[in-house]
């Protein structure tokens, strides 16, 4: 009998639930992640005991979704999800069913599971539940509805996003009958909400294969969600310093930037405003003059359109802004060029520019790698000389220069950003001294 390790607490919630009389088993992805050998996130429960019936064996609980059978139980303010047995009843809106009964069959609640491998049951008495053939496709690394992937995703659309998303977390295939499905079903996406369909994409791009969103779109799935990436693959880009249309360039941007939120949605969306920028010459080349401009006005849509939160759409819309933003690497210019981004900013763009080369042609791509080098170099240096880039930390402020008679209201503005440029010029200069004798000298 397969044994996995059981954390303590699942085990004690386990064994109450026995001793009272029911079934209870660990059930869904903790257990495939427990049999990958990867530690899961969380340990749902599934039990023959009804709700009522798992709030009278345990002293604090809260009602979660109770109305689907689902109870949390709080041991030692760590919760875990317990719910009942059930079948679903009929879906009417792609996601919910319309009633839920309860059974006292454990296969018969397994079968209404997404995914073989997200069907598994497990507790040390019985071992490893696998109705499905969920340990086969597990060695096979297969991504598989369980039974008929039509009715899977006509119960819950989102299911699409999810096949590509496990596809893309663990490096499997999505099988043919389950891809097909997919084509057949994925305009119902349509039905299912915005933060849902977010939440999936960002699971999708923070994984170890961000670029599987190519599936999603050669699934029809990005069709429904996220139209403006079916462009992007649809634009090739005639040009030197490319070798891939818009689209594979973005997969490939991916594969070369670090698993941070931001900057993974930045790397997909940096180039999206290409297809409406593209003009080509008389030689056949290919030009994308204004593409930044559209490419943040374009992603910005996106993002209110996926209800993504402000701190990202902020993030995101400066790493698109000044991902074109190549300052000479030499210090005065970095200097100008952190004060421009900001230096909350300035590391991060770098990231995505150096990722936008990794994805390009190897025309001219050795000399890009080594701009981006050095003037990450000078941008250490400044920041370990603690240099002065922004107003923020200029030796001057408003109140000095109303001191010296300068009228408040835009004056004092616009003389401060003229002292800052001194500043810009050579770090030298920000003195309290220096800048009280140079602003005498204008204000004169």
């Amino acid at each position: 009998m397969r044994q996995i390790q059981l954390p303590e607490k699942v085990r004690q919630l386990i064994a109450r639930l026995e001793a009272a009389g029911f079934e209870a088993y660990a059930v869904g992805g903790c257990v495939r992640d427990s049999l990958l050998g990867r530690v899961p996130d969380d340990w749902d429960i599934t039990t023959s005991a009804k709700p009522q019936q798992v709030k009278e064996l345990f002293r604090h609980t809260i009602d979660t979704g109770i109305q689907h059978g689902t109870v949390t139980v709080m041991l030692e303010r760590e919760g875990f999800e317990v719910t009942t047995y059930r079948i679903d009843g009929a879906y009417e809106d792609s996601r919910h069913p319309k009633e839920v009964v309860y059974t006292a069959n454990l296969v018969e609640d397994l079968k209404r599971r997404d995914f073989t491998i997200n069907a598994f049951a497990y507790n040390d008495r019985s071992g490893i539940v696998d109705a499905f053939g969920g340990m086969e496709d597990l060695k096979q690394k297969k991504i598989r509805c369980v039974g008929e992937a039509t009715e899977r995703f006509g119960e819950d659309a989102l299911r699409m996003m999810r096949a590509v998303r496990f596809s893309a977390q663990l490096g499997f295939s999505i099988a043919e009958n389950t891809k097909t499905a997919i084509q057949e079903l994925a305009p119902s996406l349509k039905n299912i909400s915005a933060e849902r369909i977010q939440a999936e994409l960002v699971k999708l791009l923070l994984s170890n294969h961000p670029d599987f969103m190519r599936d999603a779109y050669t699934l029809g799935i990005t069709k429904i969600v996220l139209p403006e990436l079916d462009a992007a693959f649809l634009t090739p880009q005639h040009n030197p310093h490319h070798c891939y249309n818009v689209g594979e360039h973005l997969m490939q941007t991916l594969l070369h930037i670090r698993a941070d939120k931001a900057l993974r949605v930045a790397a997909l969306l940096h180039d999206i405003g290409k297809p409406a920028a593209r003009t080509t010459d008389a030689a056949g080349i290919d030009h994308f003059h204004g593409h930044v401009e559209q490419s943040e006005a374009i992603a910005t849509d996106i993002l209110k359109r996926l209800k993504f939160d402000n701190d990202t759409i902020t993030k995101v819309q400066k790493y698109i802004r000044y991902h074109d933003d190549k300052p000479e690497p030499n210090a005065r210019s970095v200097r100008r060029s952190i004060h421009r981004i900001g230096t909350e900013y300035f590391a991060e763009v770098l990231e995505l520019q150096r990722a936008d080369a990794l994805a390009q042609s190897n025309y001219q791509q050795q000399e890009k790698l080594a701009r981006i080098d050095k003037t990450s170099r000078i941008y250490q240096e400044i920041l370990e000389q603690d240099q002065c880039v922004s107003l923020k930390t200029l030796a001057i402020t408003g109140n000095d220069l109303i001191a010296l008679g300068v009228p408040r209201g835009k004056r004092i503005g616009a003389l401060l950003n003229q002292l800052l440029e001194e500043v810009l010029q050579e770090p030298a200069n920000n003195n309290h001294a220096y800048l009280i004798k140079k602003a005498k000298e204008i204000v004169e």
